[in-house]
């Protein structure tokens, strides 16, 4: 039994990464460059794709432990909702998940402390990092390469990518119609520019690597502001609250209803 087990572990690892790999093979391997630097990522187009329709933009930030180049890791949290065959019928969308690079970030932050005492400077008006400025270039490639409906520009993300999202739409207020940023935040005087879009909002009330007030301190502002937003904290939750959030069986229905 000692030799046995641990062969039957090993075959079961194997067995449920070739599946992952073949679940998420119809993402497509691309780069994008941009002055010497390069942005691998996937993109998943609808299953009858056609060349001449418009098609809807979906844009997924990945967090932290996502970062490197091997395109790949930024499809763990997220990528199997968007292959679910009745949301592709109903729903059919370009689905994009790009990777940021290793020791970068979508957004300038400040971290101090560990956890569960971390604290977190954010800028209202921080100077772009290079991997938000390849994210931004690779939107500018993607709508020349394809015919996205531009009305209709989706964009979320998680910790890190939750981050990215309030940034994104800092840096391009006109560009989406909605936005779901999960256990993320910004600085709340950047509202005044979130104002053109509709928000869900998620959170852990237990996450204690990206504490649950810096969503909820976000949300205050955006009330404050009259902006459309809907706030999701789930009780007992830690840093995983992505699980949750791409669970809601709204999620998907609401963020395609929204068009600017």
């Amino acid at each position: 039994m000692k030799l046995i087990v641990p062969f039957l572990l090993v075959a079961f690892l194997l067995l449920n990464f070739n599946t992952m790999a073949q679940e998420t093979s119809a993402y497509k391997k691309k780069t994008f460059e941009k002055d010497g630097k390069v942005m691998p990522y996937r993109i998943l187009l609808p299953v009858d794709f056609n060349p001449k329709n418009k098609y809807p933009l979906v844009l997924v930030l990945h967090g932290s432990g996502e970062r490197g180049n091997d395109n790949e890791a930024q499809l763990v949290h997220g990528s199997e909702l968007f292959l679910n065959d009745d949301l592709r019928s109903r729903f059919p969308s370009i689905v994009v998940f790009p990777q940021c690079a290793a020791e970068s970030s979508w957004s300038k932050i400040n971290v101090e402390g560990d956890s569960p005492n971390r604290e977190f400077t954010f800028y209202e008006d921080g100077e772009p990092t290079d991997d938000m400025l390849l994210l931004e270039g690779l939107l500018k490639q993607l709508k020349k390469e394809y015919k996205i409906d531009k009305t209709r520009m989706y964009l979320g993300g998680l910790s890190m990518g939750g981050m990215g999202t309030f940034e994104l739409v800092r840096r391009n207020p006109k560009m989406f119609a909605a936005a779901f940023p999960i256990c993320g935040g910004a600085n709340p005087l950047i509202s005044k520019k979130l104002k053109r879009l509709d928000w869900w909002v998620f959170h852990g009330d237990a996450d204690n690597v990206v504490p649950e007030k810096y969503s909820a301190e976000m949300v205050k502002a955006m009330e404050l502001e009259g902006i459309s937003v809907i706030y999701s904290v789930y009780k007992g939750v830690g840093h995983n609250s992505w699980d949750n959030a791409f669970a809601e069986p709204n999620l998907i229905p609401w963020l395609f209803s929204k068009s600017r």
